[in-house]
């Protein structure tokens, strides 16, 4: 199974003050932490989708090469359209399936996608990282649900796929790490703060 993953990094980040794709976490911002997430043999294909301060963004993806960057014109209309942007490059790049990935979730661990790429594989038409009876990310899609995610309302979003076809999503359980979205300035704090506390867990 050919995969790609779609990096949703368009959002004008009004909570948090500018685009989250430049949020700087480790050392390192948002969309390039994303990206070398994606970076694995499993995955044939790392699509990211820009728009907000485009230029920027995608100055900012850096490592690993091999990454197309989309600018999607119609970002303030809503994420599902850059869903749309990436699945046109999907498809171009013959991606039998995606998956879908906000980059304001920048903590999430290789094993949680690792496991919604083995979901795919057994043949799940959608598959969704879940921790405590809560969806997070990234979402798997198999190429049989992208006609569904073009269908689907902007203001819905791919949500409402998943809402319209419960029988198609395989919940796949994960650790918290799938959950955690840094969409603020309180939540990027507490972010720095846990990964502080987890450093000297360690030491």
């Amino acid at each position: 199974m050919r995969v790609a993953a779609i990096v949703l990094a368009a959002g004008e980040g009004r909570r948090m003050g500018g685009p989250k794709a430049l949020v700087r976490l480790r050392g390192s911002s948002f969309v390039s932490t994303v990206a070398r997430l994606f970076d694995r043999a499993d995955i044939a294909a790392c699509i990211v989708v820009v728009g907000a301060e485009a230029e920027r963004v995608a100055s900012e993806v850096g490592p690993p090469p091999g990454i197309t960057v989309v600018v999607n014109e119609r970002h303030a209309l809503g994420m599902l359209t850059s869903v749309w942007a990436g699945l046109d490059a999907a498809e171009a790049l013959g991606a039998d399936a995606v998956l879908v990935h906000p980059v304001d979730n920048p903590l999430v661990a290789p094993a949680t996608v690792t496991a919604v790429l083995e979901a795919l594989a057994a043949g799940a038409i959608i598959a969704v990282p879940s921790h405590a009876e809560r969806r997070g990310h990234p979402a798997g899609f198999a190429r049989v649900a992208f006609p569904a995610l073009r269908a689907a309302p902007p203001t819905g979003g791919a949500r409402t796929v998943l809402a319209a076809y419960p029988e198609w999503v395989v919940h796949v359980p994960a650790g918290p790490d799938c959950l955690v979205d840094i969409d603020t300035p309180e939540s990027l704090a507490a972010a720095r703060l846990a990964l502080e506390n987890r450093g000297q867990d360690a030491s």
